[in-house]
């Protein structure tokens, strides 16, 4: 597993080995020993799986209690995926890194605690899965505006249309008005 820093410190995007043949591949995405040998001694309590129609966003989430880091994935399909930083004491506070995602390259994400997540899909659908650090806490759990200026994701929109939203995605909060961390 090669770990890349990306310009979030804290964030890294994760290119795993991947042996491949004739009848498919393997690939390890999850190795407790490798990460520890890395630096990142991390226990993850919770596994999720979503399934999403292309232009789909989900996001910008993040927990003010119980704070998630999230090793994420795409397993079919591709994604644009973004963290933003929440911490209002760090120097990289409002900025975000995006990256693709998909089941071509088998890359990974490492979101530790303090940033909000969120991914837009770019493929006809994506399977998107993600391990957590600790468990969801709706009860704390923030909605960031997915268009807010004061953060200027540059979202590549299928044809420029808007995406596909949920309701709690829909009312996200500026940043500005946000309940941050740190």
């Amino acid at each position: 597993m090669n770990f890349e820093a990306t310009t979030l410190p804290g964030v890294y995007l994760l290119k795993p080995r991947v042996f491949g043949d004739a009848r498919g591949f393997f690939l390890e995405s999850w190795n407790a020993d490798t990460f520890r040998n890395a630096g990142f001694e991390l226990s993850f309590v919770q596994d999720n799986h979503s399934r999403s129609e292309g232009g789909t966003l989900r996001g910008l989430h993040y927990q003010t209690r119980h704070t998630q880091g999230k090793l994420v994935r795409v397993t079919a399909g591709s994604v644009f995926d973004v963290a933003v930083d929440v911490r209002r004491d760090s120097p990289t506070f409002g900025q975000w890194f995006g990256t693709v995602l998909d089941d071509i390259e088998h890359h990974l994400l490492w979101i530790p605690p303090g940033f909000a997540h969120g991914f837009y899909v770019i493929s006809d659908s994506a399977d998107f899965q993600y391990k957590c650090t600790d468990r969801y806490h709706p009860d704390s759990e923030i909605t960031l505006a997915w268009d807010d200026p004061a953060i200027a994701i540059d979202w590549p929109l299928i044809n420029g249309r808007g995406p596909t939203l949920s309701d709690k995605d829909r009312h996200g909060l500026a940043l500005a008005e946000a309940p941050l961390l740190g």
